[in-house]
């Protein structure tokens, strides 16, 4: 069921200041207990879920039949029981759902949905009835987006379509529309009364509230229409930012839907001296900054050439066509707004006023010199706050510029003051915080965008960044210079006004994921297209100026060399994750972009800048650029954005289809499989943590693997998981016979990374290379796992949860809870009464989302996970600890980690060798955490004298000590 709100708070950074522990995370999870804390790092904290309480589903119409919906059309259903989307069948040149509609692409869409109303359930004059909410261009074709009205009153929540027409013809459809037409009843509460009720569902005070609407509505669901009250509450939370959108029932006062909208980089010539990418990435004061100006000028760097439409510098008001001299004009508007810690609010203070519209400030680079004292705020200079509100204003601009130019134009609900007669509310432009919140010492190291619906102004916020004990550690550097996380924020603005209507926003787990890999991969694509290189091993890094890693950024992975795929949704250390599992998206976006480039090249950087500046058409770009457009024109064939991984694949295939006459589709599926989204990939909705993986590619020849145990594992229930996780991922086959997968994976050709687990086996790593037309076996010779549970170990020591140490999983770990960490143990009573010869460990760090276990209350930190350990051995005795030898100590950086944290991939099962002994017991000791034992997180590294910064002695972790796994073979 699709939940459409208007506003999207879309948090790429933040830092957990209180305790930094992490939420719980899955399809079904509940209310976060305890109290919220001020930040939260890539959302692994937030206010209340998403909920959709509309109950039941509508079945399919009897009878219904694909071939009704066009030649080989494939239909999935949505609770509402028409379809969520229709396309046509993957083979090779499948004709369109639909031709000879006529040159009008409304009444086109119109005379689609009239000729199939058996499967949409709406007769003539409801297709009629339908309001046109947009038709934007998808290069020769459109994207159509019509609305349900029910008895006057628009869908507040589901009840649109939208129809991908070219040429006459019908290529895709995406719907949410509801066979239920009637008027709701009569409203038996207030809107007064509805703000009430959904206040105290999100624990929002009325009177503080920045923002309280209640709008009447309709609320299509599978037991009809309900009048409600769409209420949207922004702010009025002690604690972290609140802000939801709620449908109340206007007769029951029942909450039918709730959104947490909070997700979590010369007179005439104006010239704005900006750094188009970072400053320095060694954080040095050299100033780099270059000179941008609206028109050709000795000593301009950049000529902007204005607003893509009217042609006007960015600093005019377009209502009075008269230049306002400050960081004010009609795409953004930029403040000062350091002294509210409220991501909700707007600064007053603007760039000073400018006669000579020369917005060149100096900049010494005074944060970091400072050494993130906020002395340097009320110091000369203010922190280079003129240059810090100049640079965010120049970078918002910019991206008005290039995503207008992609099609974000005003009919596609883009943020601007004013629109003119070319549609649209206006009144909307980006409102851009400078050093937000930079007097609230618990806000830092974040940034988040706050869009609301067409003619609502946006608002982002850009922080300071600094080391925080135990929680992340930053350098000291101004995020209003890093234009990978600007980028990203303002995109957040783009695909939350493009998908959905002007009134929805991406809705659901899913979604929220390729909401935030979106928002990462348009920031990519502008930087790459301009050749603005910002600090990072490959060009695709992430935040990599305010985080310090220039190998991952504020990422678990390099987007270009990432190995994650569709089975691995739930991968990170808390579970469902929006930024974590967005890196599954942009992975797999990353590899079809490639797939483009390879096929049309990437030309010359004056060939990038045309096509990024709109001087040459799309179709004479090269494929980066003929691959964001696609990934534009998706956004406006979606109807609605609680969508799938799938759903968002099949709108990428139809954009192509329309743009491109499905030029593409073979590279796009290709890459699609090698990512686990190949034709039989499947989810139930947006909010499936465990969606059926397929790595088939429907239009090119696959290969399978077989698995083929051997030796002691000949009988053994094998599991084989694509990729280099094993825990909460979901398996392509087995050898269990009571399942129904089977021992063959059909995968699409080339090397596959993966992982066999099985009871009383561990953990294996393997290379999978897979031939076209071809089945291999997989010999798999293992032996047996001697401290595992299945086979009869147990577990004993300190701590809580010891059995999980050795349940060969590592969706689950042990913990110590109190206490210096170092010499904490367990002891592990190997299955058999005789001594065996234990020749080699495995150990995992890895952590868990939290589960309500009452033995285990405390969040999962991620410097809480083991860095080094020892083992040892006893044969004889064992109850006395004396009667233990030490047989291995890791290296100290056993499972190291890097700047700005620990990661997952980080802290995986890997494999030590140790000196062989005849044990019958053996014994895992911590040595150290990365809390305690990594040199990155240690000492004083900051002149704020009011943050302490050395984790072993500052930060609630430092008593604190997870492991996953410990396995033990005699080989």
């Amino acid at each position: 069921m699709s939940s459409q709100s208007w506003l999207r708070s879309s948090t790429l950074l933040a830092v957990a200041l209180v305790a930094a522990t992490l939420s719980p995370a899955g399809p079904a999870r509940g209310e976060p207990g305890g109290p919220a804390p001020v930040h939260d790092f890539q959302a692994e904290q937030g206010g209340k879920p998403d909920v959709d309480n509309r109950q039941g589903r509508v079945p399919p119409p009897a009878g219904a039949d694909a071939r009704r919906a066009g030649s080989a059309a494939r239909i999935r259903w949505n609770d509402l029981g028409t379809p969520a989307v229709v396309t046509p069948a993957v083979v090779t040149g499948a004709g369109p759902l639909a031709e000879g509609l006529g040159n009008d692409p409304e009444q086109a869409a119109r005379g689609y949905l009239k000729a199939n109303e058996s499967l949409f359930g709406l007769p003539a004059e409801a297709v009629d009835a339908l309001e046109r909410v947009a038709v934007n261009p998808v290069g020769a074709g459109h994207a159509v987006l019509l609305r349900q009205r029910f008895g006057g009153l628009p869908a507040g929540v589901d009840g649109l379509v939208s129809v991908g027409v070219v040429n006459g013809a019908v290529r895709f459809v995406t719907s949410s529309l509801s066979r239920a037409t009637q008027p709701p009843p009569a409203a038996a509460i207030t809107d007064r009364q509805a703000l009430e009720i959904a206040a105290r569902d999100g624990g929002i005070d009325l009177a503080t509230a920045a923002t309280k609407q209640a709008t009447p509505v309709a609320v299509p669901a599978p037991d009809g229409v309900h009048r409600a009250y769409q209420v949207v509450l922004i702010g009025g939370s002690d604690g972290a930012p609140a802000a939801y959108t709620t449908h109340v029932d206007a007769v029951t006062g029942a909450i039918l839907t709730r959104e947490n909208l909070v997700d979590h980089f010369d007179p005439e010539n104006p010239r704005w001296a900006v750094f188009p990418a970072t400053p320095p990435g060694d954080h040095s004061s050299a100033d780099t900054r270059r000179t941008w100006c609206f028109a050709a000028a000795p000593g301009c760097d950049l000529v902007t050439g204005g607003d893509p439409r009217t042609g006007l510098p960015w600093d005019v008001d377009h209502a009075t066509g008269e230049p306002t001299r400050t960081s004010l004009g009609n795409a953004a508007r930029t403040y000062e707004n350091r002294a509210n810690g409220d991501p909700f609010s707007v600064g007053t203070r603007t760039n000073v006023l400018t006669p000579s519209r020369n917005y060149v400030h100096p900049w010494r680079n005074a944060w970091y010199a400072a050494k993130c004292d906020p002395a340097a705020l009320d110091q000369p200079g203010e922190a280079d706050l003129e240059a810090a509100i100049a640079n965010l204003n120049a970078m918002h601009n910019r991206m008005h510029d290039w995503s207008y130019r992609l099609g974000f134009t005003e009919t596609a609900w883009n943020m601007q003051a004013g629109n003119g007669d070319r549609g649209g509310l206006g009144g909307d432009p980006e409102q851009g915080n400078a050093q937000a919140g930079a007097r609230v010492a618990s806000v830092r190291d974040n940034a988040n965008q706050v869009t609301g619906p067409d003619g609502v102004a946006p608002i982002t916020n850009m922080y300071l960044w600094q080391p925080i004990a135990g929680s992340f550690y930053a350098p000291c550097v101004d995020g209003d210079y890093d234009m990978s996380v600007i980028a990203h924020e303002y995109s957040h603005a783009i695909s939350g006004r493009m998908i959905g209507g002007p009134a929805a926003g991406w809705s659901g787990a899913q979604a929220g994921a390729m909401n935030e890999s979106t928002s990462d991969l348009f920031s990519m694509e502008y930087l790459f297209e301009y050749g603005f290189r910002a600090p990072g091993a490959t060009p695709y890094v992430t935040g990599g100026y305010v985080t310090g890693d220039r190998q991952r950024g504020i990422r678990n992975y390099d987007m270009s060399k990432s190995p994650l795929n569709y089975s691995d949704l739930n991968y990170d250390l808390v579970g469902q994750q929006t930024h974590a599992d967005g890196e599954i998206w942009s992975a797999t976006q990353f590899d079809v972009r490639a797939a483009f480039v390879k096929r049309y090249g990437l030309g010359t950087a004056a060939l990038q800048r045309s096509c990024a500046d709109g001087r040459t058409p799309v179709e004479r770009c090269p494929g980066n650029r003929r691959w964001v457009q696609l990934a534009y024109d998706a956004l406006l064939l979606m109807a609605s954005g609680a969508v799938t991984y799938v759903d968002h694949r099949d709108a990428l295939l139809a954009a192509d289809a329309i743009r491109f006459g499905g030029a593409d589709q073979d590279i796009m599926w290709r890459a699609f499989a090698q990512h686990g989204l190949g034709r039989d990939a499947a989810a139930t909705g947006p909010n499936d943590g465990d969606p059926t993986p397929s790595f088939t590619d429907p239009l090119g020849r696959n290969g399978s693997v077989r698995l083929k145990p051997l030796g002691e594992a000949k009988d053994a229930a094998l599991r084989l998981y694509v990729g280099d996780y094993e825990g909460r991922v979901v398996p392509v086959a087995d050898t269990d016979p009571a399942t129904p997968l089977g021992d063959t994976a059909e995968l699409t050709p080339g090397v596959h990374s993966a992982v066999v687990a099985g009871k009383g086996f561990g953990h294996h790593r393997l290379t999978l290379p897979v031939v076209p037309g071809v089945t291999l076996p997989v010999p798999l010779p293992l032996t047996r796992n001697l401290a595992a549970a299945a086979a009869g170990a147990t577990a004993s020591g300190d701590g809580v949860n010891q059995g999980l140490l050795i349940d060969e999983t590592e969706a689950t770990n042990w913990a110590s809870l109190s206490g210096a960490p170092a010499g904490r143990s367990v002891v592990v009573d190997l299955a058999g009464d005789a001594p065996v010869t234990v020749r080699r460990v495995q150990v995992s760090a890895m952590l868990r989302p939290n589960t309500g276990d009452p033995a285990d209350p405390g969040g999962q930190n991620r410097f809480s996970a083991l860095r080094a350990f020892e083992v040892l051995a006893c044969s004889a005795n064992c109850a006395d600890p004396a009667s233990f030898r030490k047989i291995y100590t890791s290296p100290p950086d056993a499972f190291a980690a890097t700047l700005p944290r620990p990661r997952g991939s980080d802290l995986l099962i890997r494999s030590f060798a140790v000196r062989p002994a005849a044990a019958t017991h053996l014994m895992l000791r911590v040595v150290s955490t990365q809390c305690t034992g990594n040199p990155l997180y240690a000492g004083e590294q900051d002149a704020d004298p009011a943050s302490s910064t050395d984790c072993a002695t500052a930060s609630p972790q430092r008593e604190q000590v997870r492991a996953a796994e410990f396995q033990a073979f005699t080989r």
